[in-house]
């Protein structure tokens, strides 16, 4: 029996890490004879759905190795859900329909919740419509919010990212507070999670140092008590910094940043926290404030990403390989922190009936008891995380990422409008 293809492809947002997953993938089926060729979804299950699959048997080692260095996705993500089979059982017939056309036998989805709900699906109807795929879903978000993992692949870069960025802006507020700025305002990723917010406490040393307050979607947001705070802070410290997380929502669950649309997956599309909070507080005090949205650069930064996520996240893209020979369908990969005082760390699984459309938050014993900072048990959790530099190589001064042919291998199907 030949052997069959491997599809994979990355979904969401992209991170500094999600490349070193795909470097993973390729290298290890690359050296199985019992697997085919690893077609590249371009643009996640769009390129499924279009019968656009890259070939990247067509790439050099050294570009495949320079994956790990590179952010982004290389292949092109998207965000885009398939609906049920009751809903849309054409998508359902289509993905079969180019999974048989071109000898694919396993699915690896990379991607977060609703990327693990897609591979579930996927793994239930490709049986019903009399073609078995073998699916993985592969662990990937900067927003750190899958269950049974104890962590997530993207997020030690940008909670790396994020404490960094907040240390350095911090010393130049301090520098500048007297005759100029008192307050700035760091906005970071996380619709529901506070994580990465929660990542900026990692670069205060005592209660003077920056962040001196650090807003979560889990602790609902109080204007009164938030204005009395910052006061607080500017007159005994002389500035404050805030860290927002983009989901900060007041108690009826109204984000304060609601811009009033929605995206892709029906979420709510936020519009700027960051400015929001910096309008009450020039409002209520008349302070001169500045504030910043970290946006992509948060989950692009691969120049200072985190050594251990680009270790775990190389680390799940080689496990889904292995559980699929292994004959493992509909799991993902996970990473299991073991005891003791030393960081240690393993791949462990998961069902993905039990990872599909499940999000972690914060557990409130890792929010300080005034709501706006971290404690030590969740300092002892993301320490770790963001623990060694994995620098990506320099030429003239910059970063030397790699950029991927991604060939299309030839379409024999009828299009497939999307």
């Amino acid at each position: 029996m030949a052997a069959k293809n491997i599809f994979y492809a990355q979904s969401g947002g992209v991170t500094a890490v999600i490349n070193a997953t795909a470097c993973g993938v390729i290298e290890s089926a690359r050296r199985e004879r019992r697997l085919g060729k690893v077609l590249a979804g371009r643009n996640g299950i769009i390129g499924a759905l279009r019968e656009e699959l890259i070939d990247t048997s067509l790439e050099t080692p050294t570009t495949i190795a320079g994956l790990k260095f590179t952010p982004s996705g290389a292949f092109g993500s998207c965000r885009y859900k398939l609906k049920t089979i009751e809903e849309n059982r054409a998508e359902y017939r289509r993905l079969v329909d180019v999974f048989r056309a071109h000898d694919i036998g396993y699915f690896f989805y990379n991607g977060g919740g609703d990327s693990q709900d897609t591979a579930h699906k996927v793994s239930q109807i490709s049986v019903e419509l009399g073609f078995p795929i073998t699916c993985i879903g592969i662990p990937k978000t900067v927003d750190n919010d899958l269950p049974l993992t104890d962590n997530c692949p993207g997020f030690g870069s940008v909670a790396k990212y994020v404490a960094i960025s907040t240390m350095e802006a911090g010393f130049d507020v301090a520098s500048m507070a007297e005759s100029s700025t008192k307050v700035f305002v760091l906005e970071v990723m996380g619709r529901h999670g506070g994580w990465i917010a929660a990542a900026a406490g990692l670069a205060q040393g005592n209660r003077n140092e920056p962040p001196h307050v650090i807003l979560f979607p889990e602790i609902a947001f109080d204007k009164r008590k938030f204005l009395k705070k910052v006061k607080e802070t500017v007159a005994r410290v002389g500035y404050c910094v805030i860290v927002a997380s983009e989901g900060a929502q007041y108690k009826d669950g109204t984000f304060v940043a609601d811009a009033g649309m929605k995206d892709a997956f029906g979420h709510t599309q936020l519009g700027g926290v960051a400015p929001t909070l910096v309008d009450l507080i020039k409002q209520a005090y008349g302070y001169k404030c500045h504030w910043s949205v970290a946006d992509y650069l948060q989950r692009a930064a691969r120049h200072i990403a985190s050594a251990t996520d680009v270790e775990q996240a190389y680390a799940v893209g080689k496990a889904a390989v292995e559980f699929a020979l292994a004959g493992k369908n509909a799991v993902m990969p996970i990473i299991v922190r073991q005891k003791g005082k030393r960081y240690r760390w393993k791949i462990g699984e998961a069902p993905l009936n039990r990872v599909a459309n499940v999000e972690r938050k914060m557990p409130r014993s890792y929010i300080s008891t005034d709501g706006y900072g971290i404690t030590k048990s969740c300092k002892n959790y993301l320490s770790p995380l963001i623990e060694g530099e994995d620098t990506p190589p320099y030429k003239h001064g910059l970063p030397q990422y790699v950029r991927p042919k991604n060939k299309l291998v030839r379409k024999v199907l009828p299009a497939f409008k999307v």
